[in-house]
């Protein structure tokens, strides 16, 4: 009989597997011989992050989704070392021939000449300025960016076009930036998101096992909201059965000083499905079966989705916030606390009309 190794849960990594991408011709399977080869446990305990660089064709991706608040995505890295298990853009490393799991928290690609290109596309007279979102795919300040600094080079492009944008992050790392966050701020011209999922240290430590523990991404909050910088809290994504503390997490960012808040529900498409069931078998034994069974509930899956073992609906105007009586209260829980904490009585607007690209090009000229 053929054994199959059992998945071992790796110390600060979200996936515990090379699952395959999509794409993949041949699917290939450890399994238990009875020979057990030295060494080998410690060596993917030890997996190290590598970052490679690659030449981009654009800076601005544009999407016509009616459930985003933005038009316009920027973000300077491929894959993430936050790890974070849920994330939903763990299937684009497929695009790459690259496994969705292990490869997209440790195989890392930097947007070398990003920069340059977005100096370009913002300097065409044709652009017309909408508020644009740093970080809508991946963390812009995951830890490669204290060394790399693409973000920070990013934020002096935008600032000197006077571009709005905001960003959305887990990392402390947005604090090193106020030098030039602090006077945009004063300008209409930026707003800051930080996700906060749980206030449960253990949880937190699984679900995204390098980033900013919660307390200090509301040290983070505060940091950001004393500079005079409009911060706001996501609570994203709300996970049935597990982070349950959705109205702790909005107190505890209110008293640090956010005024906007937002959630979306977990999502999980492609290969996020079969990784986040894996990392609930690994963590979560005794309520993987519930919690997968409520996630179905939230997208809505019928007996015939069930039975094509489908746990996720993409339809516009569903995937993000869910569907049904458990997506009812959900929505029920977030309005009452957060009119009970003044959140989100007046919406954030980023100024465009302070953008020209004669900016970026009078300053392209003195070089």
């Amino acid at each position: 009989m053929r054994l199959l190794q059992p998945l071992q849960a790796l110390k600060g990594r979200g996936s515990a597997s090379f699952i395959a991408h999509r794409f993949a011709r041949d699917a290939r399977e450890a399994f238990d011989d009875g020979w057990e080869e030295a060494g080998s446990e410690e060596a993917l305990a030890a997996l190290q992050t590598t970052l490679e660089w690659e030449q981009a064709r654009s800076a601005l991706s544009r999407h016509d989704s009616p459930d985003l608040p933005f038009h316009f995505g920027l973000n300077p890295y491929r894959g993430c070392e936050h790890g974070c298990i849920y994330c939903y853009a763990r299937p684009t490393h497929s695009y790459l021939g690259y496994s969705p799991g292990l490869d997209f928290e440790t195989r890392l690609i930097a947007k070398e000449n990003l920069p340059q290109l977005l100096r370009t596309e913002l300097s065409r007279p044709s652009h017309v300025a909408e508020p644009v979102m740093l970080g809508s795919v991946t963390d812009c300040y995951q830890p490669i960016e204290r060394e790399v600094g693409l973000t920070r080079r990013l934020i002096e492009v935008l600032a000197e076009a006077r571009h709005p944008f905001s960003i959305v992050t887990k990392g402390s790392g947005v604090e090193r930036d106020l030098d030039l966050l602090a006077p945009l701020a004063r300008q209409g011209l930026v707003a800051v998101y930080v996700t906060i999922t749980t206030l449960q240290p253990e949880l937190a430590r699984r679900l995204e096992p390098r980033a900013a523990a919660p307390h200090r991404r509301l040290r983070t909050v505060r940091t950001l909201a004393q500079a005079g910088i409009p911060v706001g809290v996501s609570l994203a994504p709300q996970i049935p059965f597990l982070n349950d503390d959705m109205e702790q997490v909005l107190a505890a960012a209110a008293e640090a000083g956010a005024r906007q808040a937002f959630y979306t529900v977990l999502r999980l498409p492609w290969e996020v499905a079969p990784l986040f069931e894996q990392w609930l078998q690994l963590h979560y034994p005794d309520r993987a079966a519930r919690v997968m069974e409520r996630v179905r509930d939230l997208h809505g899956m019928d007996a015939q989705d069930r039975a094509q073992g489908r746990s996720y609906q993409s339809r516009f105007g569903q995937r993000m916030k869910g569907t049904g009586l458990w997506s009812d209260m959900l929505a029920q829980r977030f309005a009452l606390a957060c009119r009970r904490l003044g959140l989100n009585r007046e919406r954030v607007q980023l100024d465009c009309g302070q953008y020209h690209p004669s900016l970026l090009q009078a300053q392209r000229s003195l070089f």
